[in-house]
């Protein structure tokens, strides 16, 4: 397959079935698999109406996630074993550096309030040539966003307090990053207390719509009272 030259978005997803542990105080097993597969189409329906990408491609073993990625257009590199964020990340620069890419973007697939406004903006902002932008999580401990060119210039290593290891890794590759200041790329929904910041704002996505149906907004709007 010849990869399109520019920037090409990589999206890592996990096995959704085992999706959003950390949810299961707040949400059962089967809802958090659907709020999983909700949240990564918001994030492809945005990808897919933005300006500045070369393409979309998906890292994941998962079958659902697959049949998504087949529906927008994007492209899958497929796991033959399920792999962390970082090592996902990195299978996808070493592929598309290799036909070609200059610049990876990758996002979480959990953002659902990420706007094709807000990747076209970090896109076109993004240094002409070697770069490096990245989006904080909206606790300045996680890197919801990053954006690097050439691919795999910088070595990129997720987690929780991910964000200012990666500034440093980027100065010690000689670049300078970009710090961009999203608020949809920046809400990833992780922990109860992200969930319940989303549900405080009513929004068109099909995250929302989804815990709306199941009573989940209305239960913890009722409970805020």
């Amino acid at each position: 397959m010849t990869t399109l030259p520019g920037i090409w978005l990589a999206i890592p997803v996990k096995r959704t079935g085992d999706a959003k542990q950390r949810l299961a105080g707040a949400l059962p097993a089967a809802l958090r698999q659907e709020l999983a597969l909700a949240m990564l189409e918001d994030v492809l329906s945005a990808a897919v109406t933005a300006t500045g990408l070369a393409g979309i491609m998906l890292i994941t073993a998962d079958e659902a996630a697959s049949a998504l990625a087949a529906r927008f257009g994007a492209r899958v590199l497929a796991e033959t074993t399920p792999a962390g964020q970082t090592d996902a990340v990195a299978a996808a620069a070493k592929r598309l550096a290799a036909e070609g890419c200059t610049g990876l973007l990758t996002l979480p697939g959990d953002i659902p309030l990420v706007s094709p406004a807000e990747i076209t903006e970090l896109v076109a902002h993004h240094p002409k040539g070697a770069g490096f932008s990245i989006v904080p999580a909206h606790d300045l401990r996680g890197s919801n966003a990053v954006l690097c060119s050439p691919p795999g210039y910088v070595p990129l290593r997720f987690g929780n307090d991910s964000f200012y290891p990666h500034l440093a890794a980027a100065r010690a590759c000689g670049l300078e990053p970009r710090i961009e200041r999203l608020p949809g790329i920046a809400l990833d929904i992780d922990k109860p207390s992200d969930l319940e910041n989303f549900m405080a704002r009513p929004s068109p996505t099909r995250a929302y719509a989804l815990l709306v149906r199941y009573g989940i907004v209305q239960m913890a709007q009722e409970t805020n009272q």
